[in-house]
């Protein structure tokens, strides 16, 4: 918590409340949003360690999950929450940030209490499928809510610093706590484990927050601004969007089984490029588009979420491929191995908080450009892996070295993708970000597990040890995600100067203190 109490007593770091004008200290807003973000990003990962026991037969407390049953366990999340991003950014814009948090929360905390419950497969991948969806409700409101409270550069710098590093090590973290959850006590604690969380956020975000909206100057009643709020909320496109990102994740997490040049796979992403396609059109026309296509002149907005894609491919890429190379080629137990990934969570943490302080005054572009070349030349480095390895010669370092550059990418990218974009439509900016990462590290995931896997199948053919196979097929992977890093720092050359993306953040900060000081109705 002390990460979050620096901010506490500046005036200039205050959230002022649309309706009433009460101040809440921008240091509780900053400690709910980064708890809330931390807590589903965990959730990714720290289920995968526990498949093992999952998937075991009920006389050893376990489901009896076969093996296509246990990948959805995993990919029934990451479809909803991929798929409703977007929805639950604008819905945060239009009918209130605050109640749009406690929603997905509430929805969130639920579904991972029933999931901890679960008796049977169809259970358990519903289970995860609703809390994907409360968690794509919940994220995007997080970053929102500091985007809409910290509205001087540097403040806003040090928040989502803070915000950054507590996501970005959500995941190296979900594997510690997955390890240890389900050795020390069950395989149903890394669901239970969101319920007290999931409970004390939300007492904590039902006292602390005030309800902030894009519309805070519409008059009348708030039922009206409530059936305004679902007028805007563009039911066409919002529909076309959510099941056009979901098909797409359903194909690409399909191509596990399916491989891509096969007939469920083309028509399926067919069917996904379809809906894409027409989502755009019904954005283009009408009137009152979820997505205003605008938007994306925005320079800094629309170089961040391309940047975001090869961030989102080579993060996820690179611990999905540790996880495997640890437990199935050195042998560690679920336990080991989410220990392992302690030093790489904690370098996230550091390679974010120091970008922090550094994105005022170099900039995003340099600091995202460093960051993606170290990330690169590691991931390389990683591609070197023999299948005798061992964790402190061949792992540790370019695991620190890797994990520093993403940290150090995640304050920057994020801060790109914000500034100079609207208060109005902050929920929006967060949501897509939010969204592109995710989907680029579901497409970057399928990609380099298909060539993996056809590097692996290729030596075992020809008689190589099960090890030596796999350990090539991860190294061929770590070429390739090492090319996806280098891409990603490229495009970090589009960016904006320093001085623009500065006057950009001030002019944000200028209409947010107009828009505040006018008057508005009292609920």
């Amino acid at each position: 918590m002390s990460a979050t109490q620096s901010f506490k007593g500046s005036s200039s770091e205050q959230l002022h409340e649309s309706h009433t004008h009460a101040h809440v200290p921008a240091w509780a807003v900053l400690a709910i949003a980064c708890v809330a973000q931390f807590m589903v990003v965990l959730d990714i990962s720290i289920v995968n360690v526990a498949l093992p026991s999952i998937a075991k037969p009920a006389a050893e407390h376990g489901l009896g999950l076969n093996h296509d049953q246990l990948q959805w366990v995993v990919n029934a999340y990451a479809l909803t929450f991929a798929g409703f991003l977007l929805f639950g950014g604008r819905a945060g814009d239009l009918f209130g940030r605050k109640k749009v948090f406690l929603f997905g929360l509430s929805i969130f905390t639920v579904a991972s209490l029933v999931g901890g419950f679960a008796q049977n497969a169809a259970m358990i991948e519903i289970s995860r499928a609703v809390q994907g969806f409360g968690g794509g409700i919940l994220a995007p409101s997080t970053l929102s809510l500091l985007t809409t409270t910290y509205t001087e550069h540097r403040a806003r710098a040090r928040a989502l610093g803070v915000w950054s590093a507590t996501a970005g090590s959500g995941g190296a973290f979900g594997a510690l706590a997955g390890g240890v959850l389900t050795d020390l006590v069950s395989w149903r604690w890394v669901l239970f484990v969101n319920v007290p969380i999931g409970a004390a956020l939300f007492a904590a975000a039902a006292v602390a927050l005030r309800e902030s909206r894009a519309d805070s100057g519409l008059a009348g009643a708030h039922g009206e601004r409530e059936v305004r709020g679902v007028r805007s909320l563009d039911i066409p496109g919002t529909v076309t969007v959510t099941a056009g990102l979901a098909i797409l994740v359903y194909a690409i997490v399909g191509t596990n089984t399916h491989p891509w040049g096969s007939a469920r796979t083309l028509s399926t992403l067919g069917v996904a490029a379809a809906l894409l396609a027409t989502f755009v059109v019904i954005e283009r026309y009408t009137a009152r588009p979820m997505v205003p296509l605008r938007i994306f002149k925005l320079r800094a907005l629309s170089s961040a979420n391309g940047i975001a894609i090869a961030v989102g491919a080579a993060m996820f890429s690179m611990f999905f491929f540790l996880s495997l190379y640890m437990q199935d080629v050195l042998g560690y137990s679920a336990l080991v191995a989410g220990v392992a990934f302690l030093p790489g969570a904690l370098c996230i943490i550091g390679g974010a908080t120091m970008s922090s302080r550094l994105v005022s005054h170099v900039g995003p572009r340099r600091l995202i450009v460093i960051g993606g070349l170290l990330s690169a030349g590691s991931l390389w480095w990683f591609s070197r892996l023999p299948s005798s390895g061992n964790y402190a010669e061949h792992l540790l370092v370019p695991m620190l070295l890797v994990c520093f550059g993403m940290g150090m990418s995640m304050v920057p990218l994020t801060v790109a993708a914000t500034s100079g974009v609207d208060r109005r439509e902050a929920g929006l900016a967060s949501g897509l970000l939010n969204t592109t990462r995710q989907v680029g590290g579901a497409l970057g995931l399928a990609a380099l597990s298909t060539i993996a896997t056809d590097r692996s199948t290729g030596l075992l053919a020809h008689h190589v040890g099960a090890a030596a196979a796999a350990t090539s097929g991860y190294d061929r992977a770590f070429v390739v995600c090492g090319f996806i890093a280098l891409a990603g720092a490229l495009l970090a050359l589009t960016l904006p100067s320093r001085a623009s993306h500065v006057a950009a953040v001030e002019q944000s900060a200028a209409e947010h203190a107009q828009q505040e000081s006018a008057p508005v109705a009292v609920e």
